[in-house]
């Protein structure tokens, strides 16, 4: 039980080196990327069985020195926060390599290994608990979205690319610049449980939280500098768009959790305002502009970020419903965005054309598709009894709890959620049969039955009983709100 952390991260990392070395043979390299993806999802499952759900403390720690002499260390460790996110990323990861099985004919090894290894890095950043090591994976989790984008993605790949590469990497020099700062502060040491000790004045801790917001805002992303996510996955092949969205926006987020408000509580009370608003606006004026999309991914992409403003507005009114309400919500959007975009991409490869003025009635050709559509659109919209709902209804009960002016506007997506979701619906999958194109539309196979019927029992089954999700959450939340609550000064 001890190195179930490093076999999470490692598994995945070696196994892809396993994959490159099938070279141009596609089968072996899509069955040995299926074997390594289920392995790594496997060895993740006892983290959640094994879980004691009654410590808010770190479980599973790995401690080893890494480089002494700046007392860096290869330390690993799971909370009620990080461990969901592990079992969830794993878990992507698989229908990732079967959505690719039959879509990618191109450099199928690299394809695959590609994605192995991000899952292996995206493991090691949600359970660092060195700052140094959090920095390298986090950095490092960079190089194979880019080279997805770069390599397999759409006519305008090389810039979408480099403006993804570019905006996260200048948002992480700041980070960096922090994290040196606390290492000369904490006496020598990269341990982020000590620097969650740390007792600092108001004003440095408001320069942290500044420089960990750039970082962290990036890659949520958060209004204004959410830019580059609608030209990634616009660009990005449907493999990329899922893992974009289900995983890599929570990095950010997530962040927020384990650097800006434990080493900087004072600051984020006093900055929670200017969070709120920007979250409020991101909830609002970006679900306007997924209104007026013409393009499926796009509307999906912008409904993301309006999405993930409900994450940040849940943890900055400071209350279990809302943090708790956020962590769900962070779930809930890996299987719904995953799902969505993958509907778009079993379009697309049909018709090749993302338009939604191409569709129209595809309902009559694709009756078992049209089904799925159906219902990952309506989580999307937070229809009760979907996953959707459960994490947006905390979240505003939160927000209505800390000031009911700010539940009230943060509850105007689910009305604008509705609106360009159920518009998306409409033109493309009901109707007539709008051209001859779709009246040519052949129903999913059975690969392709078996993914999406995969992350419909994951939205169906959160939303109806989110408990086993929640539980884990709540003495890690608990332990966090005390932590801030209690000022350093």
């Amino acid at each position: 039980m001890s190195s179930l952390l490093s076999l999470a991260i490692w598994i995945p990392i070696l196994g892809a080196l396993v994959v490159f070395s099938a070279g141009n043979d596609k089968k072996l390299a899509r069955w040995a990327a299926l074997a390594v993806a289920i392995a790594g999802f496997l060895v993740t499952l006892p983290l959640y069985f094994n879980f004691d759900v009654t410590q808010a403390g770190m479980q599973f720690v790995e401690q080893r020195p890494w480089i002494p002499r700046f007392n860096i260390e290869y330390f690993l460790g799971v909370d009620g926060i990080s461990m969901l996110f592990i079992l969830l990323n794993s878990f992507i990861t698989i229908i990732v390599i079967i959505a690719a099985w039959e879509v990618i004919q191109d450099k199928v090894a690299q394809y695959m290994g590609a994605f192995l290894i991000m899952s292996g890095l995206m493991n090691g950043i949600f359970s660092s608990l060195d700052a140094v090591l959090f920095y390298v994976f986090f950095e490092a989790s960079l190089i194979p979205m880019y080279i997805i984008i770069g390599i397999w993605g759409g006519p305008s790949r090389v810039y979408a690319a480099f403006k993804f590469f570019l905006y996260t990497l200048l948002g992480s020099l700041l980070m960096l610049i922090a994290l040196i700062w606390l290492f000369l502060q904490s006496g020598g040491s990269f341990n982020l449980l000590e620097w969650h000790q740390l007792r600092i004045d108001l004003a440095p801790q408001i320069l942290l939280f500044l420089a960990f917001l750039v970082a962290f805002a990036v890659k949520v992303p958060m209004w204004p500098v959410h830019t580059w996510l609608p030209d990634a996955h616009v660009e990005a092949p449907t493999g990329g768009s899922v893992v974009l969205a289900a995983i890599m926006l929570k990095l950010g987020a997530y962040g927020f959790l384990r650097f800006s408000l434990p080493i900087a509580p004072d600051a984020s009370q006093y900055l929670a305002p200017m969070m709120i608003t920007l979250s409020l606006i991101a909830v609002i004026y970006i679900g306007f502009v997924a209104l007026v999309q013409a393009d499926m991914k796009k509307l999906i992409a912008y409904s993301s970020i309006s999405h993930m403003g409900f994450v940040t507005l849940g943890f900055f009114i400071f209350n279990p419903l809302g943090v708790e309400g956020a962590l769900v919500q962070m779930i809930s959007h890996g299987f719904i965005s995953a799902a969505m975009f993958l509907c778009v991409g079993v379009m697309y490869d049909r018709m090749h054309s993302r338009q939604i003025a191409d569709y129209g009635g595809v309902v009559n050709t694709m009756p078992k598709f049209a089904g799925f559509m159906v219902l990952f659109a309506m989580a999307n919209a937070g229809l009760p009894a979907t996953s959707g709902f459960v994490g947006e209804f905390m979240v505003i009960l939160g927000a209505v709890k800390y000031n009911f002016w700010i539940g009230f506007l943060a509850a105007t997506t689910l009305i604008l959620g509705a609106a360009y979701t159920l518009w998306m619906v409409k033109r493309v999958i009901f109707g007539a049969v709008a051209n001859s194109h779709v009246a040519e539309l052949t129903d999913i196979n059975s690969r392709e039955f078996l993914f999406l019927a995969l992350l419909a029992f994951c939205v169906l089954a959160m939303g109806l009983y989110p408990y086993p999700f929640t539980d884990v959450m709540h003495a890690s939340v608990d332990n966090l709100l005390k932590h801030v609550a209690v000022s350093k000064l």
